[in-house]
């Protein structure tokens, strides 16, 4: 019994051992068969990882040498504004210096940065000038203010030029008393890269005021056609044919018409600097712009129907000039306003400015040679009653009568000073 039993016990134990070893072995394979679904899972997970690294890698490629690309493209945009807005600080610089230099009417501060040695005794020349002059007037600059306008650049790698507008407003103190000049300048200059920076190197004003509007035959005029052309009687009565709705107060009469000084500054200072869009405005617009002041101050034109003589402005018409040249031209006006006549525009040629008054003219011819290149009309005065004038090619507003302060002026300019009547 005991051996059955203790085989029987062995049996069991065995059968159990059996059990335990199939438990085992299935224990082991349910965890293989975990470890298995594991591994499976890990290495679906490591090739769904590759799958989206591998889906993504061209996709940051794209974007990085997209990213290449544009820089590529605003490389050169970036050096472009690099370069231009060192250029322009360089010109802001000649700006500042510039205005400086009007203020205390001195070159030193300007001829320092600028190269260009005519311009630096050019620039000399002309402060000094203004500058003794203002001592003899007791005039003294309270100070200056100047903008500038970029008009047009031509542009290199190692050069720019660029065409400058200059818009210098002066206030002037006279025993006491202040006053505001304006004027405009136009100057071409060429800035020059070297060792990084720029600099400026040539400096060219343009002097407008020199340049006749129709050449050399037009100041002729009056030599060729003599002065007895002045006084051929008109086809008809000397009267305004353009722009009555300008001066609705204005009388259709042949004599006797008063001359509003007053209307004639008024239009003046409106004006100065634009052209008025009624008449045609001229490359050289000084006389046509002072002939439609003295206009609106009432004065008869007096056609003729010759561009030769009289003085009238009619427009333009298929592409022609309905124009005097008296009307337009410096030379022309100086030779019309000197010839006597009874009737219509007339003017006294007096000896000096101080005797001008409000709605005068002066004319200037720069060389002393006889011909008249630029006319003004006066529209103020300063405290000592020398007159201030405005002219419009070079834009100029309240400027001291003798254009010292202008390249145009050499140690030769005459004058030509016209008082026109109360009573034309």
């Amino acid at each position: 019994m005991s051996k059955s039993g203790s085989r029987v016990t062995y049996n069991q134990r065995a059968k159990r051992k059996t059990n335990s070893t199939k438990s085992g072995h299935s224990s082991s394979a349910a965890s293989s068969k975990r470890q298995s679904k594991s591994s499976t899972a890990v290495i679906q997970r490591k090739k769904q990882e590759d799958i989206h690294v591998e889906s993504e890698q061209p996709t940051q490629q794209r974007k990085q040498e997209l990213s290449r690309l544009l820089q590529s493209f605003d490389s050169p945009r970036q050096a472009s504004s690099t370069k231009e807005k060192s250029w322009k600080s360089a010109l802001e610089r000649y700006v500042n210096l510039y205005n400086q230099a009007e203020t205390e009417q001195h070159a030193r501060v300007l001829t320092d940065f600028v190269a260009d040695r005519i311009h630096q005794e050019r620039l000399c020349n002309r402060l000094d000038r203004i500058r003794d002059r203002d001592l003899l007037r007791g005039a003294l600059p309270a100070g200056s203010e100047t903008k500038a306008e970029l008009i047009r650049v031509n542009e290199s790698t190692h050069e720019i030029s660029v065409l400058l507008r200059l818009h210098i407003k002066r206030r002037m103190e006279q025993f006491g008393r202040f006053y505001m000049e304006e004027r405009y300048e136009y100057e071409r200059l060429w800035l020059s890269l070297s060792n990084g920076q720029w600099e400026v190197l040539q400096v060219e004003p343009i002097i407008a005021e020199r340049r006749p509007r129709y050449g050399a035959s037009v100041h002729q005029w009056g030599e060729e056609e003599g002065p007895s052309d002045f006084d051929i009687a008109p086809i008809a009565p000397s009267s305004p044919f353009l722009n009555y709705d300008l001066m609705p107060q204005f009388k259709n009469k042949t004599r006797g018409i008063r001359y509003r000084r007053d209307l004639v500054a008024a239009f003046a200072d409106r004006w100065w600097n634009e052209g008025n869009p009624s008449y045609e405005t001229f490359e050289d617009n000084c006389t046509n712009y002072v002939s439609q002041c003295i206009f609106a101050g009432g004065a008869p034109m007096n056609y003729t129907g010759k561009r030769g003589s009289g003085w009238w402005y009619k427009g333009r018409t298929n592409g022609g000039e309905w124009w005097s040249y008296s009307w337009s031209v410096s030379n022309a006006l100086s030779l019309y306003l000197s010839a006597a006549r009874k009737t219509g525009l007339q003017a006294v040629n007096v000896q000096s400015a101080n005797e001008l008054q409000l709605g005068d003219v002066i004319t200037y011819d720069w060389n002393g040679d006889g011909r008249y290149q630029h006319s003004t009309i006066v529209t103020a005065f300063d405290s000592a009653g020398e007159p201030l004038v405005n002219a419009n090619t070079v834009a100029s507003r309240h400027r001291y009568w003798d254009y010292r302060d202008s390249y145009a002026w050499t140690k030769g300019t005459k004058y030509r000073f016209f008082h026109i009547p109360n009573l034309l």
